[in-house]
């Protein structure tokens, strides 16, 4: 798993951190002699939550920075356990033939993959993949929407998201990407066993290279005559339809 904590920089993602996920703010460095009134506001509202502030050199800030533009405010927050794809498989082992995982193909919005990431948790999931680029990763605005499920989920960061599909099948999981160009309904699968539900990013679906990868696509039927949902809305489709058939088996 990733070290427990990592640094924020800028004064809009520490101020969103301390505004809406201040139990994970460990401390807020501000810059001393800082001119931004923002920086005083930040400084009001973290000691009022009680966190530590400390203001310091425009140096230390460069430092925990690594390279970010810090407007002279950047915070230790503590990191979601996020885990490695090395990982994956003893998840998959656990679950005893009855695996449930969730791949998001480069969902960009926080307040997606957090909703996204709620479905999970209650749908009793065993891992949520997540590419490590292009897309977005845990946040504080993910862990808002999330309302908890971002810290209690698997959440498993894929440098390359073809490779752990690969590797799944070879672990016995049958993988399915959801698409609207399929006349194959998502009802008629069969999803009690080891499985990976794939879903697409909000502007493109599922690349090319990752429908290339799965066993089957299907779609989810809509005779309403909408062409879409919303990724967390059809994320939270697929995998009740999942518990739905497994309670029953």
């Amino acid at each position: 798993m990733s070290k427990d904590h990592h640094w924020i920089a800028g004064i809009n993602a520490v101020s969103a951190a301390i505004e809406h996920d201040a139990e994970h703010v460990r401390e807020v460095l501000l810059e001393a002699g800082g001119k931004n009134p923002r920086l005083s506001a930040i400084e009001v509202e973290a000691r009022r939550k009680d966190i530590d502030v400390r203001r310091v050199a425009q140096q230390a800030l460069d430092g925990v920075a690594g390279g970010l533009r810090h407007q002279g405010a950047a915070a230790r927050y503590a990191a979601v356990k996020t885990w490695d794809e090395r990982e994956l498989p003893a998840l998959v082992e656990a679950a005893a033939g009855r695996a449930l995982v969730l791949v998001l193909d480069g969902v960009q919005d926080p307040h997606n993959l957090g909703a996204c990431l709620r479905s999970a948790a209650a749908a009793g999931v065993t891992a949520v993949v997540i590419p490590k680029d292009k897309a977005v990763q845990v946040n504080a605005t993910v862990r808002k929407t999330s309302a908890g499920a971002a810290d209690t989920v698997p959440v498993v960061r894929a440098s390359n998201l073809a490779r752990v599909l690969r590797e799944l099948q070879k672990l016995g999981v049958w993988i399915y990407g959801l698409a609207a160009d399929t006349d194959t309904s998502l009802y008629g699968l069969d999803l009690r066993g080891n499985v990976a539900l794939v879903l697409g990013g909000e502007a493109e679906g599922l690349r090319r290279l990752t429908r290339e990868h799965c066993d089957g696509l299907a779609a989810i039927p809509m005779p309403g005559g909408f062409e879409s949902l919303n990724v967390s809305v059809a994320t939270g489709v697929v995998l009740f339809e999942a518990v739905r058939q497994r309670q029953g088996s």
